[in-house]
């Protein structure tokens, strides 16, 4: 096992590595291999000896829509034209770690794992995240409903009566008194 503090395969660039397809968050069986250092046909090899040991909720192979919908994203435009693509999922790793029995494979592993971890725990804190996102949106909501009833009736109380009503009294109907001044000779 390799002892130095810095493992030759980083989290950060695995966590790149893992998709989520079909509700799992999975690594393609070639980006496996490059990271065991081996070919992917032996990584496949290697399964198929052990077939037993991967049953379709630790592996499975990914239909030709699902292969197009990826080659979008995988940096290697390769995918695209390969006949049969298997994603292992996060047990399905740790299964290989017994099948590619080897000190990079174990290095390799552990850093995945920790990948995996990682990766739960922010779709985890994206999760609480929206949830309070959510409830914010609903308070605001309500208190926004609040608000517009109050700016409601003070626009009522500062908009004058159309018409102004009928005058409350007596009224007066006579004529206009004519006022003049007297000439003085």
């Amino acid at each position: 096992m390799n002892n130095s503090s810095e493992p030759s395969v980083s989290v950060h660039r695995i966590e790149r590595l893992i998709y989520v397809i079909r509700g799992h968050k999975v690594i393609l069986d070639r980006e496996l291999a490059e990271l065991y250092g081996v070919e992917t046909r032996v990584l496949k090899q290697a399964v198929r000896r052990n077939i037993k040991r991967f049953p379709d909720d630790f592996m499975f192979e990914l239909s030709r829509d699902e292969i197009m919908r990826i080659s979008q994203i995988v940096t290697s435009s390769k995918i695209k034209y390969s006949k049969k693509v298997h994603v292992f999922t996060e047990q399905g790793v740790a299964m290989l770690s017994t099948v590619l029995n080897s000190e990079r494979a174990i290095e390799v592993n552990i850093e995945i794992m920790r990948a995996f971890v990682r990766v739960r725990k922010m779709l985890e804190a994206h999760r609480e995240l929206a949830a309070k996102l959510k409830d914010l949106e609903s308070r605001i909501q309500d208190h926004d409903e609040q608000i517009q009833i109050i700016f409601e009736a003070i626009r009522q109380l500062m908009t004058p009566p159309e018409k102004p009503g009928k005058r409350i009294g007596f009224e007066v109907k006579e004529g206009k008194a004519i006022y003049r001044k007297k000439k003085t000779a």
